[in-house]
């Protein structure tokens, strides 16, 4: 057991909350295209989750909606 595994857990969404209020005047034109790439590949990250646990959804719906 290391020490980061004692370490509390941050909540869901707290790194975006975190990212939400950093000021963005720090950062320059480079910099804050480098994090719109970043964020963009987060967010194509998320909708594939979305993708797949909607097929997984709609693939138990039509499993058990068969027998109707």
């Amino acid at each position: 057991m290391t020490f980061e595994d004692l370490e509390p857990r941050s909540g869901r969404g707290a790194t975006l909350t975190a990212l939400a209020r950093e000021d963005l005047d720090l950062y320059s034109v480079e910099e804050l295209n480098e994090r719109i790439e970043a964020l963009q590949a987060e967010i194509d990250r998320a909708r594939a989750a979305i993708d797949g646990k909607q097929a997984k959804k709609n693939a138990a719906d039509a499993l058990f909606n068969f027998r109707s």
